[in-house]
Order: structure tokens, then sequence, then C-alpha cells
């Protein structure tokens, strides 16, 4: 009060020298600026003869020029009055005032014409279990072959004539919080205790998450480097889901499923043994399930653990019935290798998770889904699609929890020419290995192809004799040197007699299983320094080495009929074998690429490329498997569907990656209008193949016995089509080959110049039904491989082995659904046709020779002879042992003819007809089987 009680006292003083104050100061600063700004931009910014202006510049000039007026105004008033102005009495000074919208003015003239407004900068959400470096750590941007990267601060290039080298030094591992504690085995429970029987502790990841996993149904996403054991936090869940369904000490093994969806069916055998070691104390049982085989009742009720593939899950579950309990019972689904989302299998895995959400809806009941990745930079994306909880369920490690720290090594040979980039990765892989070698470390070799393997060793051995460095190749000769050497020796792999006295080896999947376990023994005892391998090795046996190289990335894909860049999954499980976590204190991965796709490995290891979704690809497929399943029936449950997908959080978070439009994403936030054109134009596409039935009006679906087929045999949309076009109830064999050899399924097989001349020959030997389109097309190569498959016929070039194999394991399945098409059609001629068929391809047995080659025991030259005397199986039935013996000229092979004979399954049947009415007759049938039992042969029964 007493300083407003001074200022109203002194009022006349104050303003007696506010008008009398000194505004020069202030108004020459601003002349100044206006001067300096001017002089430094004498040039106009934009074309002499154009002005560009924006809307922004429209508006500021328009009230520059209200404000000179008005000034105007206000000074001729203040002349005329000889009154103070209000302006004047606040200190205002109209000059002052124009010179600050003058220097704003000129401000926004030396802005870019189209500038952004500053975006609102969001304070950035902290999860509590998110330990990601990476923000802080990439403040280093630079242009690697040609794109932009952004990298480490710490990073080293090296630029030459020869090639690109960009290395990242391995980071720091993450100090011990106060929080973190160790979780040690002795304080588990009793259940806990014995599935982790032999371990002392769980490392620092698993410990982190021990409460989480252990202690909740939350669904979580774990994002860790590879070998930071998330095997063992999936066992952490399942210890979990086993602990609820203990009562009075006893587990009820029939109230639960547990599924483990591996990515391969490699890695899907390696985690059944896992599990079943570890869970063998409970009781519990874990099987495998990958291939076409269906698990029959009894089976279902006695396993309670599966361990498949996604594809065969998605089989599964895509039925309604026969397995419709296994999908039931599930309480836990745990998904390995989520990151491969954005590769060509991605839509599967997104098929299933949102068939498991969507029944945990409509069914109410609980089905917990743990994720495990690589780390990946849009874990929040994945998170919300697996419906984690961020603060709660979503655990993120970068590089620095790895068990050793790793050093990457990325290196782009620049040549062009074929030829000489191979010389080229030749003598940089030389060079890495051996900095390696002198350092005292072993290094493992990686290559693509198993005829590589021996060339690349031969090759670094050579340059080692060549160069005078052998020496460092060359092992300790210990005491064990000699037993070792001995092993060698014994082997009667020539390549490995031959290079272990350098210190090389090989490993490949084409080798006997004994001389790859020796291979292996004698490298984790290191007698072997430089092991050139495959990529087989990173995904089975946990061998690992200081250093890893991975020399090229071109890998051949039967599934793409061409060659591909080796994929993220590939690269980061041979990095996850660099360090030894009992003696090195950090591994170095190593890779030689072409200075192209320099860039593309960088952002793919250094998390630089959000994961996007492949799921547009197959929505015609994955919706018709939903209406056949019956989940989906009209166009408003397909939208909701739609929502449960990654695609779906993607089209939210990056809307012009999937053809979306700002504006249309702006005026339609929720992509409802989207989404239900997506689901109209694909149920369009699938009435016109007669899959499904879709009343447009009324926007209702139903399933057709064509969609319901193609569902339960995977069958693409596009081959139902060609079905749909050529095929009829008048094909013979030779026709319907080459009708599935158009299946969509094989779209990716390409003839290759450097293949026709062997294909030509195949076709000569082993075909033989005429194989239309011959060997210039790609449907008459795959019919060629087919009928050489059926024909057992041996194959030189490596690519066409793998083709084979590919082709041959999609065609059974494409015929068996050809039959069950005929089947619904009921055409009876073609039925029986395709049922033959379909057991020649599994038999590999054409239906015209004897059902005997199916037996190994009995030689070729035998069986040639049963056919060329026209011996059927009925006529030796009736014949004794000694007849068949002499019409072989062989007598004592008689026997063993003889039993095979009645080692093939045939039943005698009676049949029995009893009139009831006049219009209704009782038929009863018995079937007895007429032939022997073999376990080796025929197989056991579960």
């Amino acid at each position: 009060f007493e300083l407003i009680e001074k200022l109203l006292q002194n009022r006349s003083v104050i303003l007696e020298r506010s008008l009398t104050c000194p505004n020069d100061n202030r108004f020459q600063t601003l002349q100044e600026q206006c001067k300096r700004f001017i002089g430094e931009n004498p040039k106009p910014n934009y074309g002499c003869q154009v002005t560009i202006q924006s809307e922004q510049e429209k508006q500021l000039m328009k009230q520059y020029r209200r404000e000179e007026k008005r000034n105007a105004r206000k000074e001729k008033q203040a002349g005329e009055d000889g009154e103070v102005s209000g302006e004047g009495l606040m200190c205002f000074d109209p000059k002052e005032l124009r010179l600050q919208r003058e220097l704003a003015l000129l401000n926004a003239r030396s802005m870019p014409v189209l500038s952004k407004q500053r975006e609102v900068e969001f304070e950035k959400i902290h999860y509590p279990h998110v330990y990601d470096s990476r923000a802080e750590a990439m403040r280093t941007s630079a242009f690697i072959g040609g794109a932009k990267v952004f990298l480490p601060e710490s990073v080293q290039r090296e630029n030459n004539k020869m090639y690109e080298e960009v290395k990242i030094p391995h980071s720091e591992p993450m100090p011990i919080g106060i929080e973190e504690k160790i979780v040690y085995i002795k304080d588990l429970d009793e259940i806990g205790q014995l599935a982790f029987k032999g371990m002392k502790r769980l490392n620092r990841i698993q410990s982190i998450v021990f409460e989480t996993a252990y202690n909740t149904n939350e669904n979580m996403l774990i994002c860790a480097p590879t070998g930071a054991g998330k095997t063992n936090i999936a066992m952490l869940t399942v210890l979990h889901e086993i602990r609820q369904h203990v009562q009075h000490g006893v587990i009820k093994k029939d109230e639960f499923k547990i599924v483990y969806v591996a990515p391969m069916k490699a890695l899907a055998a390696e985690m059944t043994n896992y599990f079943s070691k570890r869970l063998e104390p409970l009781g519990i049982t874990v099987k495998e399930l990958t291939g076409d085989m269906q698990l029959s009742k009894g089976e279902i009720l006695r396993t309670q653990m599966l361990v498949t593939t996604p594809e065969k899950w998605d089989v599964v579950t895509r039925k309604s019935v026969g397995d419709v309990a296994l999908s039931q019972l599930v309480k836990l689904l745990i998904l390995d290798e989520v990151h491969l989302l954005h590769e060509d299998r991605g839509p599967v895995l997104e098929s299933i998770v949102a068939r498991t959400l969507r029944q945990v809806e409509s069914t109410q009941s609980m089905i917990r889904i743990l994720g495990l990745s690589a780390t990946l930079p849009n874990y929040l994306d994945v998170a919300t699609f697996l419906h984690v909880n961020p603060c709660i369920g979503l655990f993120y490690f970068d590089g620095r929890f790895r068990p050793v720290p790793l050093g990457q090594t990325f290196i782009g040979i620049k040549t062009t020419n074929k030829v000489q980039q191979l010389n080229h990765m030749d003598e940089v892989c030389y060079e890495n290995v051996l900095k390696q070698i002198m350092a005292g470390h072993q290094v493992m070799v990686f290559v693509h192809a198993r005829n590589a393997t021996v060339r690349t060793a031969m090759g670094l051995r050579e340059k080692a004799k060549n160069n005078g460095h052998i020496c460092h190749f060359l092992s300790p000769q210990g005491s064990d040197y000699g037993q070792a050497e001995k092993q060698v020796q014994r082997s009667r792999n020539k390549q490995l007699r031959e290079l272990f006295p350098d210190g090389f080896s090989i490993h490949h999947a084409g080798m006997l299983r004994q001389d790859r376990s020796l291979v292996e023994n004698l490298f984790s005892n290191g007698h072997i320094k430089v092991l050139v391998c495959t990529a087989t090795l990173a995904w089975g046996v946990n061998l690992p080495a200081h250093a890893v190289v991975i020399k090229g990335t071109q890998i051949y894909a039967a599934k793409r009929g061409s060659f591909v860049d080796l994929g993220i999954l590939d690269v980061m499980q041979i990095f996850g074998r660099a360090g030894r976590p009992q003696f090195d204190k950090f591994g170095e991965g190593i890779i030689i690429t072409t200075h192209d796709k320099l860039s593309h490995y960088l952002t793919l290891l250094t998390q630089q490329n959000p994961i996007e979704s492949q799921f547009l690809e197959s929505l015609a497929d994955n919706l018709n498997a939903e209406i056949a399943l019956g989940t989906v029936t009209n166009v408003e449950e397909a939208v909701k569907w739609i929502s449960y997908t990654y695609l779906y959080v993607r089209m939210r978070a990056n809307p012009l990656v999937y053809g979306i439009s700002h504006k249309a994403y702006q005026m339609d936030p929720g992509l409802e209008k989207h989404r239900e054109q997506l689901v109209i134009e694909v149920g369009r596409k699938l009435d016109k193949a007669r899959m499904i039935r879709f009343e447009e009006r009324t926007g209702f679906f139903s399933s057709t016995d064509l969609g319901r087929t193609a569902s339960h045999y995977y069958i693409k949309y596009n081959t139902i089509e060609t079905f749909n076009e050529l095929f009829d109830a008048h094909k013979t064999e030779g026709d319907i080959l080459a009708i599935v050899s158009k299946a969509e399924e094989f779209e990716q097989i390409k003839v290759r110049e450097e293949e026709i001349e062997e294909l030509d020959t195949l076709l000569n030997d082993f075909c033989e039904l005429p194989a239309p389109g011959g060997v210039e097309n790609n449907y008459g190569k795959i019919n060629i491989l087919l009928q050489t498959y059926i024909s057992r016929g041996e194959m030189d070039s490596f690519s066409l082995i793998s083709d084979s194999a590919y082709v041959a394991q999609n065609a059974a399945r494409i015929v068996r659904a050809l039959f069950e098409i005929a089947l619904r059609k009921r055409w009876p001629a073609m039925t029986y046709r395709l049922l033959n068929l379909s057991k020649v391809i599994d038999k590999r047995l054409w239906g015209w020779v004897s059902p005997l080659r199916q037996f190994s025991v009995l030689p070729p030259s035998v069986l040639s002879k049963l056919e060329e005397k026209n011996l059927t199986v009925d006529k030796m039935k009736d014949m004794r042992k000694d007849e068949i013996g002499h019409m072989l000229h062989h007598v004592k092979i008689g026997l063993k003819v003889k039993q095979c004979v009645h080692q093939i399954p045939s039943i005698i049947m009676e049949a029995t007809i009893q009139p009831i009415t006049r219009t209704v007759l009782r038929v009863r049938l018995n079937i007895a089987p007429d032939f022997t039992w073999n376990d080796q042969v025929h197989g056991t029964v579960g």
C-alpha cells in the first residue's frame, strides 16, 4: 500500500519525466539493426523479376500498412490538439514501433518461402525398463555408399580406392543400477529350482525382467541383443503359467497348453531339446510340431508345450474343427524373433497375433503373449501391436547388455566387376583374419555355399603361405595335439585332412555328423585357428570365437529363385557368435559386402530403419482364412480385424508408406474408411475367384468349399485363380503336373542360363511325362524338377538341388489341395488320379514301377529284374520264396523279397447284405489287415 500511495503522490513528477524520457537510444539501436540487416542482405532474396510471397508475408505487409496509417492519424491528432497521445504516455513512439515491424518483415523475408511452423517439442516419455542409449549416441551423420546414415560419435572411417570401411567400437557395459538385484535360483520356489537345476543365478537382463515375467500375467516384449539369454526369460513365463495350474502340489496338465513359435525348423528342434531337458523334472511334455503332420487327440492331451513354426501354427489355428481343442487350451504364446515382421514371413506372425487377440476378446479367456526380439528401433509400435503395457511389460536392452560387448566393422568393396569383387573380398578378408590371428585370437569366416567353404579356406591358406605368415596360423604343439591329429587323419574327408596341419578347417551341413562334431571339438580346444563355415553353424551349436567375418552377403534363396541379400536375422545370429564370455572382454563382428549394400547393413545393424508391415501383400489370403474360420462374417468385422494387425499400427504411424495421403489421414485419423476400402476391394477379388460369397449390399461374407480348401492347404489366391482357369475333370497326370507348375507358390523360380544344359539332361533322363514349356520357361523348369524328384534323379548344380527341394515340398501340398477340390466337385476319376499322384510325390515312385522300390533292403538290380519279369505284388503273394529266387537267378534273395511283399499294406474285406424293408438294406463290412506289421517299415503307433 505504501508504494501505491507514493506513486499517487508523485504522479505529476513521474508523468513529466516520462514525456521527456530519451527514446533516442532505443530508436538508434533499432535503426542500426535494420541497416545491418539490409547491409548483410543487399541482394533480393528471390528472383528480380518475380516476387514470391508466402501467406505469412502477405499478412505482415497488410499489418504494416495498417499500422502506418494508424500512426499517421494519431500523430496528426496529437499535433492539432497539442496533447500527448496514449502511445506517447506509455513511452511507445510510433517511429520506434514502425522500425520494430520493419525488422520483423525483414526477418520474415529472409526465411524460406515454405518454412514450417516450429513444431512443439513434447517432453519425451520415459519408460522404466527401456535402456536405449542410441538416441544420445547417434550424433554424427555421414554419407555411406550414397545414403545418409547416423553413426555414433566414436565411429572410425577409412575410405580408399578398394573399399570403404566403417568401424563402430564396442560400447562399454551398462553400469549396474542401485535398484538392480541379481536373482539367485536358491531364492526361487520349488518349481523354479527344479527347472533351473544346475544354474546358480539369473543374469542381469533375466533379473531385471524376473518380477514381471515370473509373478504377473502381463504381456511382454523383450528386445535384447543375441546371446543375452532370452530363452531363459521365456522359461520364466512358462514356469509362471505352470504355477497357475498347481493344486495341492499336483500340476493339472490337461488345463493348459504353451506354444513357442520359432522362426526356423532347426531352431524349433533346438528349443524342443532345451525345454524338454529343463521341464523334465516337472513331468511336462514338450513336442515339436513342424512339417505337415497333424497331432492326434491323444498326442494333444499328452503334450503341455508345443514348439512350432509360424506357418504351421497359422495352419493349425485356421481350422475350426480337429485342432480346435488345441487353440482353446493355449494360455501362453511365445513368439521368438518378432523383428521378422518386416520380412516375407511377417504377415504370418501378424495373422497369428490378430487371431489370438480376437480369441481373447471373444472367449474372455486369458492368453498371455511374450514377444522376444533383437534390438529394434520402433519397439513402441511392436509393443502396441502385442498389446503390451509399455510401463510394465516393455523391456528394451541395447548393446551395452551383451554378455560380451561387440565391436562392428562394415566393409564395402567398391568395384562392380564380379571377378575383381571376389578377389578384393578375398584380400580384405585375409587382411582382417591375419590381424585377429596375430593378436592371438581364433576366427570364424562365414560364407554362403558349401563349396565356398573349401575354396575360401584353401585361398586363405595359400595367401598365408605366399606372404610368409603361415607360422601364425599353426596350432600350438600341446600335449593333446598328437591325439587331435590322429582323429583328423582317421576322417574320410580329404579336405579336413589337408587343411588341419596349417590351422584351418571347414564346417557345413553337407559333411558327415562325426566330421562336424570333430571340427567343433578341435575349434573349441584351440587346435583350429581359422574355421570357414556356413550360417548353419551359427544356428546350431553354440561355438563362439573372438572374431567372426561374414565374407559376402549374396545368398541363394530357393523361395525367391535368385540370389538375395543375407537376412538381418542371419547377420545378427552370426554376430552373436562373436566373443567368448569366459575369455574375451569384447568380440568383433566384421561384414564384407559390396559398396552399394554398405548403408543397408549399417542402418539395419544400428537399428535406424523402423520395421514396416508386409501384411498388405497377403491381405487376400489372410482375410479368406478368417472368413473360412468363421471369425469374420461381414465388412465391419473385417475392418475391426485389421485393427489388431501390425499393419494398422504402422499405417497410423507412417501413413505415406502405405499410400495414405496426409490430407486423407487428417480427415480419417482412425483409418476407418481406408480399412473399409481395403476390405471391399479384397472381398470383390475373393468373390470373383469363387473363394467366398460377398453380398456387397449387406456387407456379408460366406465361405465356399474352394475358399476353405485354400485356407486349410495354405494355397495362395493367385493359384486358385489359375486352377479356376485351367483345371477340369478331364485332365491327365501330365496336365495336372503342368497346372501345378504354374502355381503362384513357384513364381520366384527362374530359369538361369548356366542351368539350361543340366535341365536338358534331366528332361531326357528322368521325365516320364511331357513337360510343357521345356527348359526355357519357368513352369517347364518346375515340371522337370518335380519329375526328376519323383524319379530320384541326381543333380549337380546346388541352386537346382535347392529349387528341387522347394518344389517337391510345395507340390505335394498343392496336389492334395487339388484332390480336395476334385472331391468336393464330385469328379470320381479325377479324384482317384490325384490321390495316386499325391502318393507318387510323397513316396517318390511312379505308379507303374514296383512298389517294392520303397524297401531299401532290396538291391536295385533285383528291383529292375522284378519289373522286367512283370512280377506284381499279387503274383508274388501266391509264389513260394524259392520260386521267386529262381526267377531272379538269386535264390537267397527270395526270402527277403517274400518278406517285403507281405509288408505292403493290404486288407481283406467281407460284406454281408441284409434287407430291412423294401427300400432299406443293411450292409455290414468286415475289414481285416492282410499284411505283416513291422515297426521299422511302418513306424510306431503313438
